[in-house]
C-alpha cells in the first residue's frame, strides 16, 4: 500500500481539470468513467486512484462500456503510431502469419456476434493465449461477455493508471 502520492500522481492531482480529463481519456475512452474518476481528485496514493477507477467502471452503463471499448483497437492491429496499444499488444509481435490470420477471423466473428471489439488485457499475454481466450469467450452470452469485458477494462485501466501514477 502506497502511503503518499508518487511524483506522477502529484503531477496528475495538480493538473487543471481539462488536462487531467485528457490524461484520463488516454487511459479509458469512456467520458462517464473519466468524469467519475476526475471528481475524486486529489488522490492520496495509487490505491485510492485504483479504487476510484474500479468504482467508476462498476457504475458504467451499457452505452458507457461501449464507448470505453470503442477506444481499443482489435488484438493484432494496434493503432498506428500509438505506443500504448503497441506495448500492450507486444505478445502479437512475433506471431506467425497463420496465428495473425486466425485471430483476425476470430476477431471479426466476435465483433459480428457482440457488436464490439474483443477486449482483453493483452499485457503479458502471448498471441496464442489471446486466441484461446477469444475462442472461449465467443461462446458467452452478450450479458456475460459484457461483464467479462468490464473486468478486462478494469485490468487495463489499472495498468495504464499505474503508469500515470508513476509518471511514465
Amino acid at each position: 500500500m502506497t502511503s503518499s502520492p508518487t511524483p506522477g500522481l502529484t503531477r496528475f492531482n495538480t493538473l487543471d481539470d481539462a488536462a487531467a480529463a485528457a490524461e484520463l481519456h488516454e487511459v479509458c475512452a469512456s467520458a462517464a468513467w473519466g468524469s467519475k474518476v476526475l471528481a475524486q481528485r486529489p488522490f492520496a496514493d495509487a490505491d485510492a486512484l485504483f479504487a476510484a477507477s474500479d468504482a467508476a467502471m462498476a457504475e458504467l452503463t451499457e452505452a458507457d462500456l461501449a464507448e470505453a471499448m470503442a477506444g481499443h483497437p482489435p488484438i493484432g492491429r494496434p493503432k498506428p503510431g500509438d505506443p500504448t496499444s503497441a506495448r500492450e499488444q507486444r505478445g502479437m509481435a512475433g506471431a506467425s502469419e497463420e496465428l495473425k490470420a486466425e485471430l483476425l477471423e476470430l476477431n471479426l466473428a466476435y465483433q459480428e456476434k457482440f457488436g464490439h471489439v474483443f477486449l482483453i488485457c493483452a499485457t503479458g499475454a502471448t498471441g496464442e493465449q489471446m486466441r484461446d481466450a477469444v475462442k472461449v469467450r465467443i461462446r458467452n452470452t452478450a450479458e456475460a461477455e459484457r461483464e467479462t469485458a468490464r473486468g478486462e477494462l478494469v485490468k487495463i485501466n489499472r495498468i495504464r493508471l499505474n503508469r500515470l501514477a508513476e509518471g511514465e
